[in-house]
This record gives structure tokens, C-alpha cells and sequence, in this order.
């Protein structure tokens, strides 16, 4: 279903980091169906990245794959620099990509807390920063957008929620929190909007186990309330509310798409 014109975002130019799959391929494919050219990020899934392209073009948008490592410094610095070389500017960041790396707190080794904060916080710093420099050289062009630019930060409901066996992720999603709000308030003069989203459960391939079988959906819907798991194009329709100026007056926010999982739903008969 979509519940957007066709031309919400005409003449806009996307970055989706981490945009070759899961969450983030549902980002590329809702920003691209409202007239956005979409830049497709990948660090090593180039085939995934091709085929969503692919995909794109065939219904009528635009979209091209860059690859980059967004916990890289240069990496970013070139992703940026190929993109506004084909397009001229960006409109829209999606700091996407993230990843988790598992285990219980006193086996966690520092390669293992080092690289998912390199690339959940670090990441979206690195990113954030092109953009931001961007967005401040060109002011806002008002045809397109009544913003300079927008970001969007994509985090978890761990950011709020302890999650033991993974204090990385958490960690790193806790920091986002706060980054996101600190940006959205140093920027906000300059007709910059920063917001958050924080996903629940949602059907992805880093998280199938807990899902592709009856018994796992079963058992993780008790942390449901709405009794469903998420799909990913529900944070695709979100991700294109918040880059449109429907959500102008929004900045410094973040949306929990989860069915409810932030209300604690044990609580609904214990509490």
C-alpha cells in the first residue's frame, strides 16, 4: 500500500546507509515510489545493492549504489563527494547501517564493543557531519524542500530498553539517542531537522530466528501488544513522513514503530 503522492519528494536527493537490504532496502524502495533519487549504500552486499537499483528503475524511479564503510572516515568523505558529483547536493540522510556483534558481558572482547560502537554511533557521526556541511553550504532551496535538509537517525527501542547479552547494541543505541537530540538542537537555526527512528521487532534478516518459526513468533509477540511483528516497509512509510515537510515542525524526535513493545506489556496483568 502506499499512502503517499507519487511526487512527496520530487527533485530530492536520498542517502541510505546500510540501504542494500532489511530495513533499509524498504527505506530506498518508499523514498524512490515519492519521486526521490536514492543513493543505495552497501559495504560488501554489492549484488543485493545492484538488484534493489535494478528494482527501483523498473518502477520508474532513480536510484545508483555506492559502496562504503560508514565507520571509515574516507569512506564517507568518498561516498558523499560520488554522490553530489552525480546529483549536486543531498536532501536526505538515512543513517542506516548498523550491525550487532553478541555475547555476555564479561566474554565481550574490545573488537567486539569497538566495532558495533564504530559502526551504530561513529557511523552516524561521520555521515551526519558530511551532510550537515552540505546542507549549511547550500541553504535551503525552497522549490524542494522547506528545509535546508533533513536526517534521519535509525536506532532501536534498545535505545530505552536494557537489553542484557547485548550491551554494545544497546550502549551504542542509548548514544544515538542523545546524539540525534544534541545535532537536532545545534542545527535546528540553520532549518536543519534531525529525528530518530527506533523499530521494534522487525521481520529482518538479522533477526529471523526469532520469527521464521510459529513457536519463536509466538513467543516473541508476548512482547507485542499489537500482536504482529513489524515489516520493514512500516519504518519505510515512517522514514517518508519525516523527510517531507508534512513533518516540518518535527525536530529532535524520535518515533517508536514497535506494536507497543516500549509499553512494557508485562505489565498490562502484573504491573
Amino acid at each position: 500500500m502506499n499512502f503517499y503522492t507519487q511526487e512527496l519528494l520530487k527533485g530530492q536527493r536520498a542517502l541510505v546507509t546500510g540501504g542494500s537490504s532489511g530495513i533499509g532496502a524498504a527505506v530506498c524502495r518508499a523514498l524512490a515510489k515519492v519521486g526521490a533519487k536514492v543513493v543505495v549504500n552497501y559495504v560488501s552486499d554489492a549484488v543485493g545493492a545492484d538488484q534493489l537499483v535494478n528494482e527501483i528503475e523498473a518502477e520508474g524511479g532513480t536510484a545508483i549504489a555506492i559502496q562504503a564503510d560508514v565507520s571509515i572516515e574516507d569512506d564517507v568523505k568518498r561516498m558523499f563527494s560520488e554522490m553530489i558529483d552525480a546529483w549536486g547536493s543531498i536532501d536526505i540522510l538515512v543513517a542506516n547501517a548498523g550491525i550487532q556483534w553478541d555475547a555476555p558481558f564479561h566474554e565481550m572482547t574490545l573488537e567486539q564493543w569497538n566495532k558495533v560502537l564504530a559502526v551504530n554511533l561513529t557511523g552516524q557521526f561521520l555521515c551526519a557531519r558530511e551532510a550537515v556541511n552540505e546542507f549549511n553550504r547550500r541553504g535551503v532551496i525552497s522549490d524542494i524542500s522547506c528545509a535546508a535538509g533533513k536526517i534521519i537517525c535509525m536506532s532501536s527501542v534498545h535505545d530505552i530498553v536494557p537489553w542484557a547479552g547485548h550491551v554494545n547494541y544497546a550502549t551504542s543505541k542509548g548514544g544515538l539517542l542523545m546524539f540525534m537530540k544534541s545535532l537536532a538542537q545545534e542545527v535546528a537555526h540553520n532549518r536543519i531537522r534531525v529525528n530518530g527512528i527506533s523499530p521494534g521487532a522487525i521481520k529482518t534478516p538479522i533477526n529471523r530466528h526469532a520469527w521464521e518459526t510459529h513457536e519463536a513468533e509466538a513467543e516473541l509477540l508476548t512482547l507485542i501488544p499489537y500482536q504482529r511483528v513489524g515489516d520493514p516497509m512500516d519504518i519505510g512509510h515512517a522514514a517518508v513522513w519525516l523527510a517531507s515537510d508534512a513533518s516540518d515542525y518535527m525536530t529532535g524526535t524520535t518515533l517508536y514503530i514497535d506494536g507497543g513493545m516500549t509499553l512494557y506489556p508485562g505489565f498490562r496483568e502484573g504491573g
